[in-house]
């Protein structure tokens, strides 16, 4: 590990990390975030649940208030003023891979109001929805109105991070990647943020104040609302080849686990295994 600390233009002080225990071991990289089990989206104590073919609505007492039909297998839902966004996968190959449908229905019986095209979505008010996708000259965000309607759109995309505003930590799967942590604005205009160095950083955590950590290539950074940035530690040399290192971040209370996956050079396919438990806190690092 190469340090941990506090560096950046504008973050300052506001968090810093410490390390609690490391370890190493050979294993496999997770790829992606693991489905977790259980209902898509939950609001108002409805329940959007999906299996191959179908999506469901259920109230607290598990009785089945709709169910609408689906080509694939459903993956992520997001609710929002009587609208509920589902994002599948298809069951068959297609010009882009596994990608589904992305349904938009009506949450009250679940009857389809539009079948749209995106691989993943965020919630918006009043009914509506960001839904992106990245590939085939394709890295774009679009955001839709509660009937389906185009609204506004923009050349980002990645894991979108709702609050004030809507940040995007990019995944443009690109060496030398462009991606950046930015913010998208009115009109199209993208507010261009901190670089990253990995061109698909994993799914980051947003803190209560609003800073993004983001695991990149081996550096976590934090990000704050106005884009400034810190490094909080370099856990591992930044690779020349990032695509080598998958990686993760869990917070439980101010315990952060991090988790890189590092493959051989000379062993294609083996791995070892970092995994770093941070102790996470606000304020400037002990001097």
């Amino acid at each position: 590990m190469e340090g941990c600390g506090e560096s950046g233009d504008g973050a300052g002080g506001a968090w810093h990390v410490s390390v609690v225990k490391y370890r190493r071991g050979a294993g496999r990289p997770a790829y992606g975030a693991a489905r977790a089990a259980g209902p898509l989206a939950r609001r108002d104590g409805l329940s959007v649940l999906g299996r191959t073919g179908e999506v469901r609505c259920v109230d607290s007492s598990g009785r089945v208030l709709w169910t609408a039909a689906c080509s694939g297998v459903p993956n992520a839902a997001h609710i929002s003023g009587g609208r509920v966004l589902v994002t599948t996968d298809s069951l068959d190959y297609t010009p882009w891979g596994h990608l589904g449908p992305a349904l938009l229905l009506d949450l009250a019986d679940g009857a389809p109001v539009a079948e749209l095209r995106g691989a993943s979505g965020a919630v918006l008010s009043g009914g509506r929805f960001f839904l992106g996708l990245e590939g085939y000259d394709v890295f774009d965000t679009w955001e839709y109105d509660r009937d389906g309607a185009l609204v506004d759109s923009w050349r980002s995309y990645g894991h979108y991070v709702t609050g004030t505003g809507i940040r995007v930590v990019e995944t443009d799967r690109n060496l030398p990647t462009g991606s950046r942590v930015v913010r998208l604005l009115p009109g199209g205009a993208v507010e261009r943020g901190p670089a990253l160095t990995d061109p698909l950083c994993p799914e980051p955590l947003l803190l209560a104040d609003g800073t993004i950590l983001v695991l990149d290539a081996g550096v976590l950074r934090a990000v704050d609302r106005g884009l400034g940035h810190s490094v909080l530690a370099e856990l591992l040399p930044v690779d020349p080849d990032p695509w080598r290192c998958r990686g993760g971040l869990r917070r439980s209370g101010d315990r952060l686990t991090v988790t890189l996956a590092e493959e051989h050079r000379d062993r294609p396919g083996k791995h070892v295994v970092h995994t770093w438990t941070l102790a996470l806190r606000p304020g400037p690092a002990a001097v």
